[in-house]
């Protein structure tokens, strides 16, 4: 069972369970098996660089290796931004205190969705007072972060009288131009043509 979530509404703190809803549980799934002439299942191997040695599944591996090829621990890997400077991280929201803040419409409509939440509260009353805010049209969100990491996402909470989501994203970075907003073209795009260049001779 997946760790709890604590979150805390107008002071009130409680703990739900969140559900990942993905395609698969939409719409189903859908598989194609592959066999061969003599109606054996086949089976998905790698070619080696070699051109010829097939790998079968489980013999290949992924190796973090330093300048020299040395192999080292993902452990010791520190994230660091463009000046080289340590980047500091962020820890698992399932370890602290998910306070929701009222955000607009416009604040939500703004994300680019990542993965989307059914939340089930742990205990009948959170749920009820959970759904007496969000079934009135109340949006909130919290910064979030599933493993920790170098940065959170955002979570939005909204929902209807029986369910209640969370959608997990990022604001968009979008750039709005006017409809006669003027293009700065390049000097080979500034070119004037004259008519007498204009030549309809093979026009039919």
């Amino acid at each position: 069972m997946p760790r709890p979530l604590t979150l805390s509404l107008d002071g009130r703190e409680f703990d739900v369970r969140i559900v990942k809803i993905d395609r698969e549980k939409l719409y189903g799934i859908v598989e194609i098996e592959a066999y061969d002439e003599k109606g054996n299942p086949a089976q998905l191997l790698v070619l080696a660089p070699d051109g010829k040695t097939l790998i079968d599944k489980g013999g290949t591996a992924l190796a973090t290796v330093d300048e020299n090829g040395d192999s080292i621990s993902r452990a010791d890997l520190v994230a660091v931004d463009e000046d080289g400077q340590k980047i500091e991280t962020v820890p698992s929201s399932f370890n602290e205190i998910n306070v929701l803040r009222k955000a607009s419409v416009e604040d939500y409509l703004s994300q680019l969705v990542k993965s989307v939440y059914l939340i089930d509260p742990v205990e009948t009353e959170d749920k009820k007072y959970l759904q007496d805010h969000v079934g009135a049209g109340l949006i909130y969100n919290f910064d979030f972060s599933y493993r920790g990491g170098t940065e959170y996402d955002k979570a939005f909470t909204l929902g209807n009288k029986t369910d209640a989501f969370m959608i997990v994203g990022k604001p968009a970075e979008l750039e709005f131009v006017k409809l006669n907003q003027a293009v700065d073209l390049d000097a080979t795009e500034e070119q004037e043509v004259s008519a007498e260049e204009i030549s309809f001779e093979n026009l039919t």
